[in-house]
């Protein structure tokens, strides 16, 4: 799905930047100080301009769309008007998106659930958005768990494949229950490396300047009911073959 970057300020003097969603899921921040993670959730590296890099990674990224629009029988712009026409929590509906294992928890032989099926909440429109609440959820899984290591998060940046979905950037700040940023589609990751390059070329104290690009800010009423109901169901789960 692409990434969600969290922004921070002070707390361990923290610039976080926390969350990212490819095909797997990453939660990322930079800090001034190392973070070491006892229960290996948040993993502890360094960046490159001397500061620290703590980051938790889901398994579960956009391949939870592609898989909820193939059952649907839609494209991705299909999936997020169904999830969009659906109402927040989708009416009882979870979906615990452990489709591929989990590393965050560690759940390698986990699979997936859909939990609250009633004649209410089984509907295409559910569906729809119970798949795009399951994998933000487990997206904010990774957020708490790089806040509980004292990284603060202010901001939250959303970038890569599942940030072109129209329902993953609405519903987000509602999951999250904080404002999201979404900047202009881009390859950010080819362009972070192409930067370290040219600042080792260079030779120079700081690193050189990247292009402004354009941010639109998301906002929604927060839906903690949401999260809530996915903390209280997501260990509902059955491992290969059971």
């Amino acid at each position: 799905m692409g990434q969600l970057d969290g922004g921070g300020g002070r707390g361990r003097g923290a610039r976080a930047r926390a969350a990212s969603r490819g095909a797997s899921g990453v939660v990322s921040a930079v800090s001034r100080e190392p973070v070491a993670d006892p229960s290996g959730l948040v993993a502890g590296f360094a960046d490159a301009t001397g500061e620290y890099l703590p980051l938790a990674v889901t398994l579960n990224g956009s391949r939870v769309l592609d898989a909820a629009a193939r059952l649907l029988g839609v494209d991705h712009a299909g999936l997020a008007e169904l999830a969009l026409a659906a109402r927040p929590g989708a009416d009882g509906l979870t979906l615990v998106p452990y489709l591929e294992g989990e590393r965050t928890p560690n759940l390698p032989d986990a699979t997936g659930s859909f939990l609250g099926l009633s004649l209410a909440s089984m509907t295409r429109e559910n569906v729809a958005r119970a798949a795009v609440e399951g994998l933000l959820c487990g997206l904010a899984d990774g957020l708490a768990a790089m806040q509980d290591q004292g990284v603060p998060v202010e901001t939250v940046r959303l970038v890569g494949g599942g940030a072109r979905s129209e329902a993953v950037r609405r519903i987000a700040p509602a999951v999250l229950g904080m404002p999201v940023q979404v900047p202009d589609p881009g390859e950010y990751v080819a362009d972070g490396a192409a930067r370290q390059a040219a600042w080792t070329l260079a030779g120079t104290a700081e690193p050189p300047g990247w292009s402004a690009f354009r941010v639109r800010t998301y906002e929604a009423e927060p839906t903690p009911e949401v999260r809530e109901r996915y903390a209280a169901r997501r260990h509902l789960i059955a491992g290969r073959g059971a």
